[in-house]
């Protein structure tokens, strides 16, 4: 269904169960998901959360200051990425782990042809670091670099099955969407993305849908077509 996509995992999802530190069940797990895409064909890039490490804006407040904290947060998606490729090359697959502000030698600066380029061998592209500013989110980040690779689709992996009226682990009545358009999820304030992602996404006519990554084959069903989460759509 699918030639390239661009899959955005939260950092609390590779924490597994306890959403912190990095839980090498779910690292393992997420890895033989996408590596079993990426050998069917699938061009593949990453961008993942740093929530399970740090985040900025929770430390506001705390004693961290909103800019600084943020940078902490970027730093967090980079272990983050780091740890992920190795698991996915423990497949047999190539993954290399890209930043969007110099760490050379620690991981390869962040330019889309390079990234590209290593998704058209076959091999997955992590780029870590948001978008290398403050005050952006991750799934920000995830928009920008979906809609620089010319992705098909932007896939959010979550805990949930897609997009509802509210918080289903918080709210027992809330219900599923199908679909629905971005004005609707903006309107609606639906917090799944952020509303600079939905933004950029809409501007930019780029498809989101957000699933349960932590059910097994739902990554493969998805690329083959088959209805699975909640679409995003203009």
């Amino acid at each position: 269904m699918y030639k390239r996509v661009l899959l955005k995992l939260s950092g609390e999802s590779l924490g597994g169960p306890a959403g912190k530190g990095l839980d090498t069940a779910s690292l393992a797990a997420y890895a033989e998901e996408i590596a079993s895409a990426a050998k069917a064909g699938l061009q593949i890039a990453i961008v993942n959360g740093g929530g399970n490490i740090f985040r900025g804006l929770q430390g506001v407040g705390k004693g961290f200051d909103r800019v600084d904290g943020d940078k902490m947060g970027m730093l967090a998606t980079v272990i983050n990425s780091l740890a992920l490729s190795m698991f996915i090359k423990e497949q047999g697959v190539e993954a290399k782990v890209f930043t969007a502000t110099p760490m050379e030698p620690v991981a390869k600066y962040y330019m889309r042809d390079d990234a590209v380029e290593v998704m058209e061998r076959g091999g997955v592209a992590l780029i870590a670091g948001g978008t290398g500013n403050p005050f952006f989110t991750t799934d920000s980040g995830a928009a920008l670099r979906a809609l620089e690779i010319k992705a098909d689709a932007l896939l959010k992996g979550t805990r949930v099955d897609g997009v509802y009226t509210a918080d289903p682990e918080k709210d027992p009545t809330a219900t599923k969407y199908d679909s629905l358009t971005f004005d609707e999820a903006i309107e609606k304030r639906l917090k799944v993305m952020d509303q600079t992602a939905y933004s950029l996404c809409r501007e930019g006519n780029m498809p989101i849908i957000v699933f349960d990554m932590n059910c097994k084959g739902n990554l493969t069903k998805l690329l083959e077509g088959e209805k699975v989460g909640t679409l995003v759509h203009v």
